[in-house]
């Protein structure tokens, strides 16, 4: 097989089974090869995942095709200024065929003519042939980050109000979104709010943090340190498979450790267009 035999097509839900087996399979083979713990736990669990990124209006779900047969699938998330990517999967009987590069190439392509001023993805760290596919498709390593997970904390801080975000918190939200990275996360928040799963941080009577949820799909931002340790203490659990931590912030990252949180395993940031180095304390999701 070889990359001009793929074909790729918009996703639909109805692809979700097919293309959920194949993202397990995939995370499954590559985690294990290298001694990490799967990132899915099932192959029901990435069929919910995709079908619920397939059926979302602000993602672009693609899927790749050889002779009728799905053998992966990709997706763009268009709910801000940046956009993010992932998950990428490809079939395991059809990797290092030229799938995986056929499938960012259609993000790419789909980015680029809805003029996003960046894209961002992060990839496991320990994945040489991803990290060097990106690399070539343009992306800088921005970031080591650490996969950590363990206990909640539940040690509030004082002086730092955590509560639920209402929808009256939003431009408050992302005007420390704003401040720390140069750009609204605000589709993001808008859904996590809906959902139940944001909160916020206020200290002197101000928002200066928010978090969308914890896990590999929550993002997190705060004017300082202390702002993103006030949300993890006062977070009730950490869902598999944990949450990202910038390395680089050895503030926060030596924080974490000594609070009973584990890395269970390295990521990398990575992105190419507009990024601006942030100013403030931030956990990524996933996308970035």
């Amino acid at each position: 097989m070889s990359a001009s035999a793929v074909t790729i097509r918009n996703a639909t839900p109805e692809d979700a089974a097919a293309c959920g087996r194949i993202c397990f399979d995939a995370f499954s083979a590559i985690n294990t090869e290298h001694n990490f713990p799967p990132e899915i736990p099932t192959a029901e669990a990435a069929e919910g995942l995709l079908g619920m990124l397939f059926s979302h209006p602000r993602f672009h779900g693609v899927v790749a095709e050889v002779d009728g047969k799905i053998v992966g699938s990709n997706c763009l998330d268009e709910r801000s200024a940046i956009a993010g990517v992932g998950p990428l999967t490809v079939d395991p009987t059809a990797q290092n065929k030229g799938v995986g590069r056929v499938l960012m190439d259609a993000a790419m392509d789909r980015a680029r003519e809805a003029d996003y001023a960046g894209v961002r993805l992060v990839q496991a760290a320990f994945h040489c042939r991803s990290l060097s596919l990106y690399a070539k498709l343009g992306f800088e390593v921005r970031e080591p980050l650490a996969v950590m997970r363990g206990p909640a904390i539940a040690r509030p801080l004082i002086g730092f109000e955590v509560r639920p975000a209402t929808t009256a918190d939003l431009d408050a939200a992302n005007r420390v979104c704003q401040k720390v990275h140069g750009f609204d996360r605000g589709g993001e928040l808008a859904d996590a709010i809906g959902q139940g799963t944001a909160i916020v941080v206020e200290r002197n009577g101000a928002i200066t943090a928010y978090a969308t949820s914890f896990g590999y799909f929550g993002h997190s931002v705060g004017e300082s340190t202390a702002d993103v340790v006030a949300l993890i203490s006062a977070a009730t659990d950490f869902p598999p498979p944990g949450i990202l931590v910038p390395m680089r912030n050895s503030q926060l990252f030596q924080w974490c450790l000594k609070s009973g949180l584990r890395m269970v395993q390295p990521m990398t940031l990575m992105t190419t267009g507009l990024y601006n180095e942030p100013v403030g304390a931030y956990l990524p999701s996933i996308l970035y």
